[in-house]
């Protein structure tokens, strides 16, 4: 063949594949190529061909705010997005549709393929990543243990022994030397003590450590990474790309490795002990005496998927809530005053010294509790969320959902609608938790997915609250913290919600 008739064929070539893209342009205008145009469903249109792609990476860091956004646009709580490479989104805020698809018709609804595909590395087959009769089973044998009274005191123990700890080494230290304090990062430390000692029975000194402990740097770079992977659906290549040009950086394989180590030596070690007649009273332990949903004794692997599960869910979220609840009192005063004329009112020496009677205390504090929930109506410990769809369905809200479609929620910004919460809802407002006879209101799962819903719910809801308002009135009722001027408070894209610059404060005793 002569170069000239290589030449006008590649021509040809050339222009019918630039034909075939202007003709997939056209007909794909405003959504990812082969994306059907979903007519029942409000959608935010997007480029040719890659759809909402470009707006997902530009707001990436800023997700749950994209997701207020879009309802302020739009003026709708039920709204799709097609994004390339990524199935089919239905982002729902409204919550007869949340709780619909948590509660209503759960089974209709599970952990989709590619957010167990996402998740496994770090969460394994724990309670997170289960679906169906392995769930099940997990959930039926936590409940019994999440359930002893003596479970409920033994964490009380803990958190109070922590929190003696961090306050005597921590924050009396700086109220004599006047130094910033990233909160934060003490809040952190003392949940991950707390929680590996309530875990694994482990001593791991975090607050004692100066700098970062490895385990907890291991065990939060994989968290974030897990959360890119929920968001980049070709996370595999993205992985290798960025671990081949940038390979001074610590790969997920290395930070899984470290945290599946120290789980394997601890459980190890904790069999040989037990072998040896010793008692232990943590979770590991308690598990142990378990067995998983074939009647055999748990394997380690399956120990260290269920406790770090655990770990995941107690010490982050109570590290954040806890952030979050002395951000918004340190920048709401008034609030701040009511509690603590409340927590004097109902603590006392005797009551911080004992567990039980510090328990009973707790309960009847109305107040505490309405500040609380009102934290995790901003600031939900886990701020997106979403179910994967087995079969079509018809939400209440009338939106037609296909089999295999996701669906979304974002509690972050849900708390944020004037639709849903009335027109105050962008105010920090704990009263609005308090009906006219001066008892705790109840908003529905749907309305305040704080603790998910259905058959899902957080087991330890009731622990984490008690615990959260613990660490609370310690702190409240001791020391007046306040903010270091010109920090950027704000939240850092994860699968929780933690502080993306800390939170660097001065302290003072009261």
């Amino acid at each position: 063949m002569s170069s000239t008739s290589t030449t006008l064929t590649a021509a040809t070539v050339g222009k019918a594949a630039l034909a075939t893209l202007v003709g997939l342009a056209a007909y794909y205008n405003d959504r990812a190529i082969f994306d059907e145009n979903r007519k029942g469903i409000p959608y935010q249109p997007g480029l040719p061909i890659v759809g909402n792609l470009p707006l997902l990476i530009e707001h990436k860091d800023q997700i749950h705010d994209m997701f207020l956004e879009a309802y302020h646009r739009y003026n709708v709580l039920t709204l799709t997005f097609s994004v390339l490479g990524v199935p089919r989104q239905i982002l729902t805020l409204d919550p007869q549709n949340v709780e619909y698809v948590l509660k209503n018709n759960f089974e209709s609804y599970i952990k989709g393929p590619a957010f167990h595909g996402a998740m496994n590395d770090l969460f394994g087959d724990g309670i997170f990543n289960a679906n169906g009769d392995e769930w099940k089973y997990q959930r039926k044998t936590a409940s019994h243990i999440f359930n002893v009274k003596n479970f409920r005191n033994q964490f009380t123990d803990v958190f109070v022994e922590e929190i003696h700890y961090m306050m005597d080494n921590i924050w009396d230290k700086a109220v004599e030397t006047q130094t910033p304090v990233d909160f934060h990062e003490i809040m952190f430390k003392f949940t991950l003590d707390s929680f590996i000692l309530l875990g694994f029975g482990v001593h791991l000194n975090a607050l004692g450590t100066k700098g970062v402990v490895p385990f907890a740097e291991a065990f939060d770079s994989a968290q974030r990474t897990t959360f890119q992977r929920f968001i980049t659906p070709v996370w595999g290549v993205t992985e290798f790309v960025a671990q081949l040009f940038q390979p001074w950086k610590t790969s997920m394989n290395s930070h899984l490795r470290v945290v599946d180590d120290f789980a394997r030596n601890v459980t190890e070690q904790r069999r040989e002990q037990l072998k040896n007649g010793e008692v232990h009273k943590d979770l590991l332990s308690r598990f142990m005496e378990a067995s998983n949903a074939q009647g055999e004794p748990l394997s380690n692997d399956e120990l260290r998927d269920i406790v770090l599960n655990f770990v995941i869910a107690g010490r982050d979220t109570t590290a954040q809530a806890l952030s979050w609840t002395f951000y918004m009192l340190m920048s709401h005063p008034r609030v701040e005053a009511k509690l603590l004329d409340e927590i004097n009112a109902n603590i006392t020496e005797e009551s911080l010294a004992d567990s039980a009677k510090l328990y009973e205390a707790i309960k009847d504090m109305k107040y505490a509790h309405a500040v609380f929930y009102e934290v995790l109506r901003h600031y939900p410990s886990v701020p997106l969320n979403q179910k994967y769809a087995l079969q079509d369905d018809v939400l209440p809200d009338g939106t037609p959902v296909r089999k295999g479609d996701h669906i979304l929620w974002c509690p972050y910004a849900q708390g944020r609608v004037e639709a849903i919460w009335g027109p105050d809802a962008k105010q920090f407002k704990p009263e609005r938790w308090i009906n006219e006879k001066g008892e705790l209101k109840r908003e529905s799962q749907g309305k305040w997915p704080a603790f998910h819903g259905g058959p899902r719910t957080c087991l330890g809801q009731h622990l984490a609250t008690l615990e959260a308002l613990v660490g609370i009135i310690f702190l409240v009722r001791k020391y007046k913290f306040s903010l270091v001027p010109g920090q950027d408070i704000t939240y850092q894209v994860s699968l929780t919600l933690p502080m993306k610059n800390g939170m660097k404060v001065m302290v003072e005793k009261r």
